[in-house]
């Protein structure tokens, strides 16, 4: 995950400029904090929608039994549950934002800062989002569990809409820091905690996950909204 800063750092010096000159500082806070609610928001809508539809099962008991004898609470599984989600919320995120950073001091940090010296915005959200998810490929192909030309299609969608909001964020606070916390919320949210908790059915697998529908349609919504946003404030 390191790769995308190690390409920025040594475009950097061959161009002859100073690392210092990324966007480093911690931003506002208001807007590190709203970059981790989003994902929240739409992780948590895909997946309610996806048990309310039938597409898959909540709060899978394996999991639950799993989280309960890690925590020593296997005779209390409701509060075992409770209390995993806020760890993984809150001390897993911030164990993962090392490695996330890694990827967001070359996308966000860098790459649409060079790429705005000659897009619009939605240019710039656009063509990042591409090339992002286009560098995830090898890993969906590897590691997805059906059709790859669908799981590419609907992974494609949510990478790209994702880097809507998050050159938002990003170019609003003139700081990577809210791309980095709203990546590393995604995931937590995604792989660690919705993904787990969802039994599955045979289609559960087109709709959960980064690899299935709903939260592509999801995030594709608040793209839109955020895209207007951006145009409203002149980005």
């Amino acid at each position: 995950m390191w790769c995308p800063a190690i390409a920025a750092f040594a475009t950097l010096n061959l161009r002859g400029r100073k690392i210092s000159s990324l966007p480093w500082s911690i931003g506002n806070w208001r807007g590190n904090i709203q970059s981790y609610l989003v994902p929240v928001m739409y992780v948590s809508i895909s997946y309610a929608l996806v048990w309310m539809l039938g597409f898959g099962g909540a709060f899978d008991s394996e999991t639950i039994a799993e989280w309960s004898n890690e925590l020593g609470l296997s005779e209390t599984p409701i509060a075992a549950a409770a209390l995993m989600v806020i760890l993984y919320g809150t001390v897993q995120f911030v164990k993962s934002l090392g490695s996330i950073a890694g990827e967001e001091i070359g996308w966000r940090g860098f790459f649409i800062w060079e790429l705005r010296k000659v897009m619009p915005f939605g240019g710039v959200a656009l063509f990042s989002g591409i090339v992002w998810s286009m560098w995830h490929y090898p890993i969906v192909i590897k590691y997805g569990f059906g059709d790859p030309i669908f799981q590419i299609a609907c992974f494609t969608l949510m990478i790209t809409s994702m880097s809507v909001i998050m050159a938002y964020y990003t170019f609003r606070s003139k700081s990577m820091w809210p791309a980095i916390m709203f990546h590393g919320a995604h995931n937590i949210y995604v792989q660690k905690i919705f993904s787990p908790l969802t039994t599955k059915t045979d289609q559960t697998k087109f709709w959960v996950d980064e690899y299935g529908l709903m939260i592509p349609i999801l995030v594709t919504l608040m793209a839109v909204y955020f895209w207007r946003r951006a145009k409203a404030e002149g980005m």
